[in-house]
């Protein structure tokens, strides 16, 4: 990721639409689907082709791209959790609680917490909260059935 703050964007013919990203400080910090890119971006990145290689079929972790989780810090461990979902897999809403330090997977609130930071998610796709097959989407519901479709699920 480079030093230097922008908006990237690049047709997807798998997804029907655009994946756009915002970038700063060398961050992403938020994931998009737009059907049209906002005015402005650019079309060259890296990460930009490795999505493209991803959205091609091919197996692609995300994991070293350093995401800005701009949620409340409750949230941010649950994401954080979901980022370590490996490619082709999927947990519930529950486990996923299970899997995050200081929450109770038996707890109704615990629960909803995750839920809300799942459908809070800034960077859908990055931090993939397709993987959860229970729990809400940051993304559209046409891009989530698409990302867990060529998951496998």
């Amino acid at each position: 990721m480079s030093q230097e703050a922008g908006i990237f964007a690049r047709e997807s013919d798998y997804l029907d639409c655009y994946v756009q990203f915002g970038e700063a400080q060398g961050r992403v910090i938020s994931v998009s689907f737009p059907q049209s890119p906002e005015e402005g971006t650019e079309t060259d990145h890296e990460l930009l082709d490795r999505i493209g290689t991803y959205l091609e079929g091919n197996e692609e972790e995300f994991g070293d791209v350093i995401v800005a989780l701009t949620v409340p810090t409750d949230q941010r461990g649950v994401l954080e959790k979901v980022g370590e979902i490996p490619y082709g897999e999927q947990v519930s809403v529950e486990r996923l609680v299970g899997m995050t330090a200081g929450l109770d997977p038996g707890d109704d609130a615990d629960r909803r917490l995750a839920r809300r930071a799942l459908a809070d998610n800034p960077a859908p796709l990055l931090v993939p909260d397709h993987r959860v097959r229970d729990g809400p989407s940051a993304a559209p519901a046409k891009v989530e059935q698409r990302l867990r479709s060529l998951e496998g699920f």
